[in-house]
């Protein structure tokens, strides 16, 4: 007789309600959302049972023209940073490209 096991993964929002279950993803991976509790950002969420904190973190210089993911407060954010016991994930968002078409 096989056993035939039914794997599934938890994830929460410490920020907000967000929780998903999906299929096990591979090591190093994660699961994102736009979080209403951080600024409308891109975050990820966390797989159930650790505990972490998730913050946004402001640019910290002067933009000078510069285009820039903002956040719905209109503040520019350059990362979303989460904080584990023993490390730390970074994902940062970088500046925007654009470009005008002239005749």
């Amino acid at each position: 007789m096989t056993v035939l096991l039914n794997a599934w993964q938890d994830w929460y929002c410490p920020n907000c309600p967000q929780t998903a279950r999906t299929r096990p993803l591979p090591p190093g991976t994660s699961q994102f959302h736009n979080c209403p509790g951080l600024h409308d950002l891109s975050a990820p969420l966390v797989r159930a049972g650790i505990r972490a904190a998730v913050v946004a973190e402001e640019r910290q210089d002067y933009l000078n023209g510069d285009t820039q993911a903002t956040g719905d407060d209109g503040r520019p954010y350059m990362a979303v940073r989460t904080v584990y016991d023993d490390h730390d994930d970074l994902v940062v968002n970088a500046g925007l490209a654009h470009a005008e078409m002239r005749t």
